[in-house]
């Protein structure tokens, strides 16, 4: 983040990627807009899926859906870029749009069982059709509400938590689940544990970084674990990547995870031979 913050004070306003490296086709942000128009139009935005695991049994449960652009000069744009390049171009709701749908269709093909999990912006929320706008994509692809997971962040909420909560609880009577992403990355109102229909509080990375060798660290986990049990919240755990992580949220009542511990975000077609194979 601190990095496209400080690509976007450049007077060229030329953008740095989440290395910290100017992008290698020396590519105007104006430039990134118009080609990532054209990219969604061309359907070249291309949806990848990381697994998410129950720490009981260690079993695929679902995924999360993660956007990845394969530029033709400038190379593999992640997430964070791509929708700070949409943000700018005004162009984040045709993208969550596009994501969605390919998503949706994707995990349509998945065993019934298996739970899908988008990530939801400020736009998206903000905008009044989004109820409805999230329950016609699911239709179309065929896909049950059910097994549909949101994910927002703080930052979703900032702007109108009162109208936020009244769009979510719509969400929730369509059978739709909400997951407060991001949980312990910045200042945490817990008032919108108070006010949002919730199902579940994702713990950022940064929760568990020094969990196996800081006392602290762990006394904060397992105080967001009784809270979370108070609130009949589940808690999933992003970030993992080694066995001594896993087994550490396990002792202490986790319910699920995703990390590089068990698998990078993978392509459509990967995810499918896996649940399928």
């Amino acid at each position: 983040a601190d990095t496209l913050n400080r690509a976007q004070r450049q007077s060229a306003r030329r953008l740095l990627w989440a290395d910290g490296e100017l992008n290698p086709a020396g590519r105007t942000a104006v430039q990134l807009e118009a080609d990532l128009l054209n990219a969604i139009d061309r359907n070249e935005i291309e949806v990848l899926y990381q697994p998410q695991y129950a720490v009981d049994g260690d079993r695929i449960v679902g995924a999360e859906a993660l956007a990845r652009w394969q530029h033709g000069e400038v190379g593999r744009i992640g997430a964070g870029a791509l929708f700070t390049i949409a943000e700018r171009a005004d162009h984040v709701a045709q993208l969550s749009r596009h994501i969605a749908s390919r998503a949706l269709s994707d995990a349509a093909q998945w065993p019934e069982h298996l739970r899908l999990s988008l990530n939801v912006t400020p736009t998206d929320l903000g905008a009044v059709s989004f109820p409805n706008d999230i329950a016609a994509a699911i239709v179309e692809a065929g896909f049950s509400p059910d097994l549909l997971t949101l994910e927002i962040t703080e930052e979703a909420l900032l702007s109108d938590i009162d109208r936020s909560a009244h769009s979510l609880g719509q969400l929730r009577d369509l059978g739709i689940r909400i997951a407060l992403d991001d949980f312990g990355a910045g200042f945490c109102n817990f008032r919108y544990l108070k006010l949002l229909p919730l199902h579940y509080l994702k713990l950022d990375r940064v929760m568990i970084d020094e969990i196996e060798s800081d006392p602290r660290d762990l006394a904060v986990l397992r105080a967001i674990l009784a809270m979370a049990k108070a609130l009949d919240l589940k808690v999933l755990v992003e970030g993992i990547e080694n066995e001594g992580q896993r087994e550490l949220i396990a002792r202490e009542g986790c319910d699920y995870y995703q990390g590089f511990l068990r698998s990078q975000p993978i392509s459509a077609a990967e995810f499918l031979d896996i649940v399928k194979g």
